[in-house]
């Protein structure tokens, strides 16, 4: 395990963290002007941990290698290579291959902690 931004034997908020927000680019802005933040807190071999936040809208994403849970917030992302779409919530664990191309729309700002593999 490499450093940590979060200290061992150490409890987080991760509900409380702040996250400094930037605009989403405009080539990848579908519907609002979402905003998108994200921390990382470490990493577990070559498995990047961290928060990730987005503002209600929607965007346009090509996917990394991820499982991440759903903090809070409410959304939807739509595969667009498989026709269909997750709906997501608080509590939900979900996974995205790499090279997934997908649209987020989120109704509810939406924080999740996520592990890129």
């Amino acid at each position: 395990m490499s450093e940590w931004l979060i200290e061992g034997n150490h409890v987080t908020a991760l509900g409380a963290l702040a996250l400094e927000h930037v605009r989403v680019p405009e080539d990848q802005q579908v519907d609002g002007a979402p905003t998108t933040g994200y921390l990382e807190l470490g990493s577990v071999g070559s498995a990047e941990v961290g928060v990730w936040e987005m503002s209600v809208g929607a965007m346009s994403d090509t996917e990394a290698d991820e499982v991440f849970v759903v903090l809070s917030g409410e959304a939807t992302i739509e595969l667009l290579d498989e026709g269909r779409t997750l709906s997501i919530s608080a509590g939900d664990l979900v996974r995205l291959s790499a090279g997934t191309r997908t649209i987020w729309s989120v109704a509810a700002p939406l924080r999740k902690l996520y592990i890129t593999l």
